[in-house]
């Protein structure tokens, strides 16, 4: 059975296990910095906002995360001094530069009723169970939101693209990427579902 908490009310003891969840799903993007999860894990453990974040649990542990946002605060929100000590002054600098541009910006069609799903990863030995599905229906049930969007995700992420449209997401935008030959991502692909009418004005 998988239970559906928010990180937050786990408290700071379980920070580093749900980092090493965001670390499992996104280490490979963040392999210049370090290749080490350990070492990533604990560069970027200060960072998570787990009042923003919430955990899927398979037996009373953390198996998968997502964060879910207004579009204005984001999921994340680091310390260069931090990102320097545990990453080296060069790497923590370009980490700090580029966690600003990619990862701190408020979304520019936030609104009020919006939610942002961010982050959404799952632990290595937790995969094919389920568990992102369950943390994101969860999200959906959440009263305060009539809207939903995933964005950015990448287009060769198809088990994610596919898991996303499985649960009612559409396209909304698609914005072309210029590194399709280093990375393989040709595009970035905004998603959204609206759970209910949004209201005017």
């Amino acid at each position: 059975m998988i239970e559906v908490k928010r990180a937050a009310d786990l408290g700071e003891s379980y920070r580093k296990a749900i980092t090493r969840i965001f670390v499992d799903g996104f280490g490979p993007d963040l392999s210049y910095f370090s290749k080490d999860p350990e070492k990533l894990t604990d560069a970027l453990a200060h960072m998570l906002v787990l009042d923003l974040f919430y955990v899927g649990l398979v037996d009373g542990e953390p198996a998968g995360i997502v964060a879910c946002t207004d579009g204005r605060q984001r999921a994340v929100r680091h310390d260069r001094r931090e990102l320097r000590r545990h990453l080296g002054w060069l790497k923590g600098t370009i980490a700090d530069i580029s966690f600003k541009r990619e990862f701190e910006k408020a979304l520019p069609y936030a609104r009020e009723g919006m939610a942002s799903l961010e982050f959404v990863a799952t632990g290595l030995n937790f995969r094919g169970q389920g568990v992102a599905t369950a943390v994101i229906r969860h999200l959906l049930t959440l009263p305060q939101y009539d809207e939903y969007v995933l964005d950015p995700v990448a287009d060769n992420n198809r088990p994610a693209l596919r898991l996303y449209e499985k649960l009612g997401f559409a396209e909304f935008r698609r914005v072309r990427t210029h590194h399709a030959m280093i990375t393989g991502i040709g595009a970035y692909v905004g998603m959204r579902l609206a759970t209910r009418p949004s209201l005017p004005g």
